[in-house]
């Protein structure tokens, strides 16, 4: 990451991504645009991505966090996927979170793969926008 000139924290950088065969991604962007709007580096990776592209994304963008949109059904093998091969890849430091159609029930196991957080239908981007400052906190300055 490039170093601030005014001294101060740099700005977080998120990968925004549409993992598998759904084509829907309003929600996506919209999430993308509130990140973005509140100061933070948005990568977006469009439709159809694979975990292995996504994690490649996040280490070549030295990401801080991947925030992923699932809306087939898909979710837990996406997200185990995409954990696994943050942990394989030894960057598992780069924070999981994610939204879309997803059971309640699903939420736990989620959670007890990596995911840090999982945003249903209807969250406000505000909500999402203050949880991702929250948690992800300020980048770890680079050597």
């Amino acid at each position: 990451m490039s170093e601030n000139t005014q001294g101060a924290t740099e700005r977080l950088r998120i990968v925004v991504a549409k993992p598998g065969l759904d084509g829907h991604d309003r929600g996506a962007k919209v999430i993308a645009r509130a990140l973005r709007d509140a100061g933070m580096e948005v990568i977006y990776t469009g439709l159809h991505q694979t975990p292995e592209q996504i994690v490649t994304a996040a280490v070549q963008e030295d990401a801080d966090a991947i925030g992923m949109s699932v809306l087939s059904g898909a979710h837990m093998t996406q997200f185990r996927k995409v954990t696994e091969l943050l942990k394989k890849q030894g960057v598992d430091d780069i924070v999981v979170f994610g939204g879309g159609i997803i059971p309640e029930e699903d939420i736990p196991p989620l959670k007890e793969m990596g995911v840090a957080q999982i945003f249903t239908p209807g969250a406000p981007t505000t909500t999402v926008v203050d949880w991702v400052r929250a948690n992800v906190g300020q980048p770890a300055a680079t050597a």
